[in-house]
């Protein structure tokens, strides 16, 4: 009796200051706010979305033909506003660039991307042709004669970067290669390569010429391939040797290397 006067009141405080254990409770709702925040970010379609896998091409489907092949909405409508900026997708692998673009999903629907795999190669110095609807020919146009309509027509190009691109090729005296876009601020590769896509250099396309014998320092100094320490110093040596016989002479300009005077040659004259 004595025993069970003091094991019942004990049992009864022990019972009474246990705090109920919620730790499933809590790992199971942090389970489900992660897997929440995983599909936010990677704006996968919600589960139970009906998919339907079917060929076909990004750069004309519809928002509704990609959500039935598994896009979200809002990937969706990120690649019909990319289109609509003039963007296109010419091999299955650039639908990866589309910010938001699910690997998984990629990798689902990838048999069914009606794009090559690889661009396709052209030949050398041939500049490919399309047709509009109504079959009329839109040709490439010559990058030393574009305006700068032409230039903003160019994806990615907008009036301070077709204003750069002019100001530049005016003060080269023209582009002999497409690789001098690259020195022109503020043009990336992937525009440079939309550029050379639409327009060419003409094979018989003569640069203007600038006279090493007779043009003064601030006319040499214009000139992107010289500027104004190296017009100082060719005009000094001019002056000290006489005229240029020779453009190979540069070579004896300590301030210029071989590369330096292989870029700039093609810009320059022995005549008047």
């Amino acid at each position: 009796m004595l025993v069970a006067i003091i094991i019942i009141p004990t049992y009864k405080n022990l019972v009474g200051s246990t705090q109920p254990d919620y730790s499933k409770e809590i790992k199971d709702l942090d389970s489900i706010v992660a897997y929440l925040k995983v599909r936010e970010k990677s704006n996968v379609p919600e589960p139970g979305h009906a998919i339907t896998l079917s060929r076909f091409n990004p750069n004309t489907a519809t928002a509704e033909e990609l959500t039935k092949l598994g896009f979200s909405e809002k990937t969706a409508q990120r690649l019909e506003n990319y289109r609509n900026k003039g963007g296109k997708f010419t091999i299955k692998s650039d639908l990866l660039k589309l910010y938001g673009m699910d690997t998984l999903l990629y990798k689902n629907i990838y048999p069914y991307i009606d794009l090559p795999e690889v661009k396709p190669e052209f030949k050398k110095d041939t500049y490919p042709i399309t047709t509009t609807k109504q079959n009329s020919i839109i040709e490439k146009f010559d990058l030393n004669l574009a305006d700068s309509a032409q230039l903003i027509g160019i994806y990615g190009i907008g009036s301070k970067l077709s204003a750069r691109i002019i100001a530049y090729r005016n003060s080269l005296g023209g582009f002999i290669k497409m690789a001098q876009l690259y020195e022109v601020y503020g043009l990336d590769s992937a525009t440079i390569k939309q550029v050379a896509n639409k327009a060419y250099i003409s094979e018989n396309f003569q640069p203007r010429l600038l006279s090493i014998n007779s043009a003064t320092e601030k006319e040499l100094a214009r000139h992107p391939y010289i500027r104004y320490k190296l017009a100082k110093v060719i005009t000094t040596y001019r002056f000290q040797h006489g005229n240029f016989s020779s453009l190979d002479e540069l070579r004896n300009i300590e301030l210029m290397n071989e590369q330096d005077i292989e870029k700039v040659k093609p810009y320059l004259t022995l005549n008047p």
